[in-house]
């Protein structure tokens, strides 16, 4: 029987899932929440042999696969033990969504998991996963240094040959969560990157927020939008806050332009504040990407970080945009998007189709300031 993928999403929203890559701190991460909100952790890595046992080696050959040691294990190649660590995780899938529908029908279940950007689109919804990665080097000993992880450990170092052991081990999971890595951070879901500056307390409440499990703790008093100006400490802020945001897109060139400042006359940033923390920003510019010196000012580089959605701040960061563009003896503002139905709400209309300068197609907007 196969089930389609809308039908699975539907019996799976009480499920909220903690994906990533190996050592981005998704146990941590779950833990933690879990007591935070008494909720039910799901890890399907403690599940893995309850899901062999129900196994059968004719559907699921990888999960019964046999080394009788580390030597065999660890013997491979690094494409064959690649193979066998994305057929292992493919075929334990079922298992785990067949779980997943039984144990939330009735609560809120957090998973930890190791699910694609691809099977994230497919069984969820973006508000109800979030990716925690980390680079891939070293993870073996990352790996091994936990606690919870001796047996692994216990086992590489039975090897005759523990080095070559553990270079086959870090090679094949660096090269499949460099790519994982990769395409979650191209994707359109929410991720967090471990950095050595990472805490426990910041990352888990970036996570609660995301999933509505808390609400964000600022009054929109607090809320203050500025313009930014050439070589002050708001500009290096908001360099900084550019060059770490999530809109992997825009960030080496809008960077780039706030470095050098290439900026002229009129053409400024404007950053929105929250407790002195920079939490969006908004471009007035003479171009944009696109091949059309007659159309002018753009309202470019729309961004609010995560945490902070769902307040309207883009709203505010284009009004106050907008009255700059007034004072400055214009009657109008371009947007392009490819979105229907956002800029409208803020009183902007469509044009025309438009083309960028990388020959993408977007709609061009508009917005008569009064």
């Amino acid at each position: 029987m196969i089930f389609q993928d809308n039908v699975i999403k539907e019996y799976l929203k009480n499920v909220y899932f903690i994906s990533g890559t190996p050592c981005g701190g998704k146990t941590t991460i779950s833990r933690e929440l879990s007591k935070r909100h008494n909720l039910f952790v799901y890890d399907i890595d403690e599940q893995f042999a309850n899901h062999q046992k129900l196994s059968n080696s004719v559907f699921q050959p990888s999960m019964n696969k046999i080394f009788k040691d580390a030597d065999e294990f660890f013997g491979r190649t690094v494409e064959e033990y690649k193979k066998w660590l994305i057929d292992n995780t493919r075929e334990q899938l079922d298992f785990v969504l067949l779980d997943l529908i039984r144990l939330s029908q009735n609560q809120i279940v957090l998973c930890d998991c190791h699910l694609t950007v691809e099977e994230a689109e497919k069984f969820t919804e973006s508000s109800r996963i979030v990716f925690l990665i980390k680079e891939p080097l070293n993870l073996v000993d990352d790996y091994c240094n936990r606690p919870d992880h001796l047996d692994f450990s216990d086992f590489i170092n039975s090897a005759t040959d523990v080095e070559k052991a553990k270079t086959i081990c870090n090679t094949t999971l660096k090269i499949l969560n460099e790519k994982r890595r990769k395409d979650i951070k191209n994707s359109s879901f929410y991720w967090i990157e471990r950095t050595s500056k990472s805490t426990v307390d910041e990352t888990a409440g970036k996570v609660e927020r995301r999933f509505g499990f808390v609400k964000n703790d600022f009054s929109m008093d607090a809320l203050e939008i500025k313009k930014v100006d050439k070589d002050t400490d708001l500009a290096n802020k908001l360099i900084c806050f550019v060059e770490n945001f999530s809109w992997e897109d825009v960030k080496e060139h809008m960077s780039g332009i706030l470095r050098a400042w290439r900026l002229t006359d009129w053409e400024t940033p404007f950053a929105a504040i929250v407790n002195a923390q920079i939490v969006g920003m908004v471009f007035i510019m003479k171009t944009d990407y696109y091949p059309l010196p007659e159309i002018y000012p753009w309202i470019s580089g729309i961004f609010v970080a995560e945490d902070y959605r769902g307040h309207r701040i883009s709203e505010k960061l284009i009004d106050f945009a907008n009255a700059y563009a007034k004072e400055n003896g214009f009657d109008r503002t371009y947007i392009p998007s490819e979105h229907v139905g956002l800029y409208e709400k803020y009183g902007y209309r469509y044009v025309k189709n438009i083309v960028n300068y990388g020959n993408g197609k977007d709609r061009l907007y508009v917005k008569e300031i009064k």
